[in-house]
């Protein structure tokens, strides 16, 4: 039913533009600029590394600008006309955009090159894990359910890594003449990633307290495999709830109260609801609230003020070596 619909609203949409005297391409591009449209910040974010001093020969579009949330997003008319006409169209290819199969396969620009991020890991994905204590864990859940995969990949610096290599392959073949220059900025990009992993594993292996108790969803399963940390959480990385039961908050107060932890983790946005109640319910009520960014609601403010996918990353490694001692 949603193909039938987006096919037949970008036709209209599409027929609108060019009766009016602008043209899919020109109301998407300017100065017939090759046209890039990524879904989250971290592709964004890699593109413009990768492309370096060729940035500026290129049209990017990054979707989520606004600040969305990549589980609740649905892409605007505007956003369609985008994908439709791009020449490269990265995404991740999960459950959170499974709409992305009916824009590319009713894509005006059949030549269209893309990137399914999940795609380009293979094996290195992971299932979407329900661990004890989550809400809506149900020890009696249907084993035989389609397997859902944990979409935030690029919280993994080994994965990112491998997706920018994935993503300059492709632009290497969209532009073959610039190619060196791509390959060049993907070493020296893979360089800063490498040197932030080695120091992610010194801080991280040094630290006394192994586990982290997250009063909310959990995007940093990734993460924290790469560094042998464990966790407790509210929440998956990418479940809808936002309302923890009773039971919920007082095995993670449980958990705070056995392992003895000075610190309740949130990710960026939390109204900290649930870490404030999972504190009051532990025996010293007196723990610490950090947040850690997951890097999926970066705003073009944010942007435009510093903010990169490397930059968060040594963030988030600042917050976790401070309330990890």
């Amino acid at each position: 039913m949603f193909k039938k619909i987006f096919s037949l609203a970008l036709c209209c949409l599409l027929t609108l533009c060019n009766f009016a005297g602008c043209g899919s391409v020109s109301a998407v591009k300017d100065d017939n600029k090759p046209h890039i449209v990524c879904t989250v910040f971290p592709e964004y974010d890699w593109v413009t590394e990768i492309l370096g001093e060729h940035t500026k020969d290129f049209n990017i579009t990054y979707l989520l600008a606004n600040g969305s949330d990549m589980h609740s997003y649905q892409p605007t008319m505007d956003d369609m006309v985008k994908i439709s006409s791009c020449d490269i169209f990265i995404y991740i290819g999960g459950e959170s955009d499974k709409w992305t199969k009916d824009a590319v396969s009713e894509a005006e620009n059949k030549n269209m090159k893309t990137v399914n991020l999940l795609e380009s890991l293979g094996n290195s994905v992971k299932e979407e894990e329900i661990k004890e204590g989550m809400q809506g864990n149900d020890e009696n859940n249907d084993n035989d359910e389609k397997a859902e995969y944990d979409e935030h990949i690029w919280l993994s610096l080994g994965n990112a890594e491998k997706l920018c290599t994935a993503i300059t392959d492709t632009i290497c073949s969209f532009d073959p003449d610039n190619a060196d220059d791509y390959r060049n900025n993907l070493n020296s990009y893979i360089e800063e990633i490498k040197a932030l992993d080695n120091e992610y594993s010194a801080v991280l292996s040094s630290v006394k307290e192994k586990t982290l108790v997250f009063a909310d969803r959990f995007p940093f399963r990734y993460l924290v495999d790469d560094y042998g940390l464990d966790y407790y959480a509210a929440f998956s990385g990418c479940s809808a709830e936002t309302e923890a039961s009773f039971e919920t908050i007082t095995f993670l107060a449980d958990k705070v109260n056995e392992l003895n932890i000075n610190t309740i983790f949130t990710i960026e946005g939390s109204d900290t609801k649930i870490a404030k109640a999972v504190i009051s319910a532990t025996k010293s009520q007196n723990q610490n609230i950090s947040t850690l960014d997951s890097i999926q609601s970066v705003t073009s403010e944010q942007i435009k003020n510093g903010k990169t996918y490397i930059s968060i990353m040594k963030s988030n490694l600042d917050v976790l070596k401070e309330a990890l001692q």
